[in-house]
């Protein structure tokens, strides 16, 4: 396992994270998530990262019991705030009142003094962006997080909190990236490099479209995560027709390099200077062990333009804003 710097931060992450989003939330029994995390500390990640909406606490709670089981120097501990957390619709976003609930809770659940990432989950166009900011620089003064980042955020509203927080306020970001969703290339990637952060990407292999187990014109084989009602959201981003058809054509590219298609796929983000690590998800311990190999996998030019062409003009591929990200900015009256 390799590992990169983390932004500005003295953070070093490994290349592959795992992460909880579907699986430790609750669509993964408990020996089953104390088995993958155990791969993951074998494999040599030692970054996780998961988010106090996931399973409303549930996520947290699992790998509280698990990570504190390890020294706390072992690992690197990311979670996020912004989700709502009951029903209570008012239970959500960034305000500094929520901010400051959600921090004591997730420590609470994770079983620490300190997470090593806090990041803002999206953004909130409703809260004053000067409130978001400075309470999430209150969370780092109490020490209950080194560090600070978010996820799809804009570059205009990357832009406005730096310019109120300074340019050390944001070590990450952390966007949806993947052969399939190439968005971050636009204008993300970027702004991040000139400002010092460093990208954590998530879904990196499309939902698992890019393992190229989905094939073309077929149902979504029993048991995966296209075969689940709940993955609307990920079938209308990559489950086209285009999209099935573009990874089959990367299948035989993956086969004449010596290496599996979730290699290529993470060895591709991870080819950007800009991408810190690539969050897997995992339900079974040898996933994790599988994805992790693709750390320090290098792809030569040649692999690379065979791979830009058999993508073709894939809907999704070049796009921008990403997915969900939450558009407009307020300021203080």
């Amino acid at each position: 396992m390799r590992y990169r710097k983390l932004g500005s931060s003295d953070l070093q992450v490994s290349e592959i994270s795992l992460g909880s989003w579907l699986t430790y939330s609750g669509g993964v029994a408990a020996d089953a998530t104390r088995a993958c995390t155990e791969a993951a500390f074998d494999a040599g990640i030692n970054f996780f990262d998961t988010a106090n909406v996931y399973g409303r606490g549930a996520a947290e709670t699992a790998w509280g019991e698990i990570l504190s089981e390890h020294p706390r120097d072992s690992y690197i501990l990311a979670t996020k705030v912004w989700g709502q957390m009951s029903d209570d619709p008012a239970d959500a976003g960034l305000s500094p009142a929520q901010i400051a609930k959600q921090i004591d809770a997730s420590l609470t659940r994770l079983r620490t003094d300190y997470v090593d990432l806090y990041q803002a989950h999206r953004f909130d166009p409703v809260v004053p962006i000067e409130d978001t900011v400075e309470a999430l620089q209150r969370v780092v003064e109490q020490g209950k997080a080194r560090y600070l980042g978010f996820s799809e955020w804009t570059n205009e509203q990357i832009s406005a909190a730096i310019e109120i927080g300074g340019p050390d306020l944001f070590v990450s970001s952390q966007p949806q990236y993947s052969m399939l969703w190439q968005a971050p290339e636009v204008e993300l990637f970027d702004l991040t490099s000139k400002s010092g952060i460093s990208n954590i990407v998530w879904s990196p292999l499309a939902q698992g479209l890019l393992t190229g187990k989905y094939l073309p014109g077929q149902p979504a084989p029993a048991g995966t995560r296209f075969a689940s009602e709940t993955m609307g959201f990920a079938q209308g981003l990559v489950n086209s027709e285009a999209a099935a058809e573009a990874v089959q054509r990367l299948v035989p590219l993956a086969e004449g390099a010596g290496i599996s298609m979730p290699t290529l796929a993470l060895a591709w983000v991870l080819r950007r200077s800009e991408v810190a690590s690539a969050i897997i998800g995992a339900s079974r311990p040898e996933q994790v062990h599988a994805n992790s190999i693709a750390s320090g996998v290098e792809l030569s030019d040649e692999l690379l333009a065979a791979a830009d062409e058999a993508l073709g003009d894939v809907p999704v591929t070049k796009v921008t804003p990403g997915p969900n990200a939450q558009t407009g900015i307020t300021h203080r009256s």
